[in-house]
């Protein structure tokens, strides 16, 4: 069995988990970092094992800190990768949203919180089985492209928006968002992705992981997405559908 298809297989029972989650009853808060399904994920995570376990921690404290200021009007999912959090979901004021910032920012080892959450009614069912069904659908799509590693992206939707988290080149950044932007359901694709040369790449990855995707013609300076333009962000980059 291949690698690839080992992802696949593992990427299947993933899709199936998110579409049964969100069939169950709704609840107002939601950890964003789910466990990797299979040795070959986390053997291949850009991360370093520190940063691994600083995300999982950053979600559960993340996840209690706003559990404290939570209301009916409340329904925020965390989501921490290399120690940046992203937020999504909705809130009943603007007083709120500030609130899920603030909270978040107060938590161990963040290093930079993006607001993405919106003030309005809650997703409704048939909405989150979409999301999930979008998730499912640009993994696949990353998972089939022969010029990216789909292992360098996390991937959440929120009412059509994809929001991509990773460690990158601008390469397999703009690859990826071009794939993203492609499968039907996306409304636009925000990136929260940290710019790394290729030679910086191959120091992150393990040897027999290194040459997973091509080349990018020249590097990039290690650096975030510049902040420009978010609607609500704080430094996300928003790609809008064409």
């Amino acid at each position: 069995m291949t690698q690839r298809t080992i992802r696949r297989a593992a990427m299947a029972l993933a899709i199936a988990a998110a579409l049964g989650a969100t069939l169950s009853a709704c609840v107002p808060l939601v950890v964003g970092g789910a466990a990797a399904v299979g040795m070959g994920l986390v053997a291949t995570d850009r991360r370093s094992s520190g940063a691994q376990l600083d995300d999982q921690g950053i979600e559960l404290r993340g996840a209690a800190r706003i559990r404290d200021i939570a209301n009916d009007n409340m329904n925020v999912t965390v989501i921490s990768y290399n120690r940046q959090v992203l937020a999504i979901g909705t809130v009943g004021s603007e007083a709120d949203r500030q609130r899920v910032s603030d909270v978040l920012r107060q938590v161990d080892n963040v290093r930079a919180v993006f607001n993405e959450v919106t003030v309005g009614p809650g997703s409704t069912i048939q909405e989150r089985t979409n999301d999930a069904f979008i998730s499912g659908k640009v993994k696949a799509s990353l998972l089939d492209a022969k010029d990216i590693f789909a292992n360098s992206f996390k991937i959440e939707t929120e009412r059509g928006t994809v929001y991509l988290m990773g460690i990158a080149t601008r390469r397999e950044t703009d690859r990826a968002t071009e794939i993203a932007r492609g499968v039907s359901g996306v409304r636009k694709v925000v990136r929260i992705v940290e710019i790394v040369s290729e030679s910086e790449l191959a120091n992150r990855l393990p040897a027999d992981s290194r040459n997973a995707a091509p080349a990018s013609p020249g590097g990039v300076e290690a650096r975030p997405l510049p902040p420009a333009p978010a609607p609500s962000g704080g430094g996300a980059v928003v790609t809008p559908i064409r």
